[in-house]
């Protein structure tokens, strides 16, 4: 079965079965996202972002139109959210990423999701019964090799994760979480004092052989529940994103 007859044998269709990535079945009154591995973490994936609208030469992305109306039908006229996984390859990109993504597999299984918005992108989220346990990312000291995927392995020096990168980025901004304002020390007082984690911003991928972080820029401090949401989804969300979703909660 290919992933034309896997849509179609639930009902559901798209314009473009070239270039769509999320499908409707107007009868049934629910929406279909193909969930890209590369995008799945902790039960949540990115399934729409209006970053998508254009390449990045600046060309228009045939299938965002149609994406964003089905996320309006979710939003707007209570279509509900499925998605299902597929497998995701850059060999049609070049070297700056630019590109079409090509699927190199799926798996014929629906699952029912919930629609997040967060800042400009749309996650699926897994269903609280089911939703998988996010990993609390934990710091690292010793340098370490980190395995992306099966084949890449990335080194990451020593330097990037020791006690000296840390104590600069806590020097410069202090004990205090850069998304809630939390403070452990004016929570827990003395058994808090001096505890934050440190969140990397660069994520691991990027990182190459000879790359030294930049103490100011490439770290930052965070309390262990806003670090937590921040990697809640791939790619991760950043500082200013979930300070975003904060402030438009509390002005509820």
């Amino acid at each position: 079965m290919n992933r034309k007859q896997f849509i179609e044998s639930v009902g559901a269709t798209c314009r473009n079965w070239r270039w769509s990535w999320s499908f409707v079945n107007e009868i049934e009154k629910f929406v279909v996202f193909g969930a890209w591995d590369k995008f799945t973490e902790g039960g949540s994936t990115l399934i729409f972002s209006e970053k998508w609208a254009t390449s990045g030469t600046g060309r228009k992305q045939q299938a965002y139109p149609e994406s964003r109306e089905y996320i309006r039908l979710i939003e707007e006229e209570g279509y509900r959210l499925y998605t299902f996984p597929q497998e995701h390859s850059d060999e049609l990109q070049d070297a700056a990423g630019n590109g079409p993504a090509k699927v190199i597999g799926f798996t014929p299984q629906l699952e029912p999701m919930t629609l997040t918005r967060i800042g400009d992108s749309w996650h699926a989220s897994a269903e609280a019964a089911e939703a998988a346990e996010a990993t609390i990312p934990e710091e690292v000291v010793a340098a370490q090799l980190y395995t992306e995927g099966t084949s890449v392995i990335v080194n990451v020096n020593s330097y990037e994760r020791s006690a000296e990168a840390r104590e600069a980025c806590i020097k410069h901004y202090g004990y205090r979480c850069k998304v809630c304002d939390f403070s452990f020390f004016e929570r827990y007082g003395e058994m808090g004092r001096d505890y934050i984690h440190v969140h990397h911003v660069v994520p691991l991928s990027e990182i190459g052989e000879s790359y030294e972080v930049d103490p100011v820029r490439d770290l930052i401090p965070v309390c262990p529940n806003c670090h937590a949401v921040i990697h809640r989804t791939r790619p991760a969300l950043s500082v200013e994103e979930v300070k975003q979703q904060l402030a438009e909660r509390s002005s509820r």
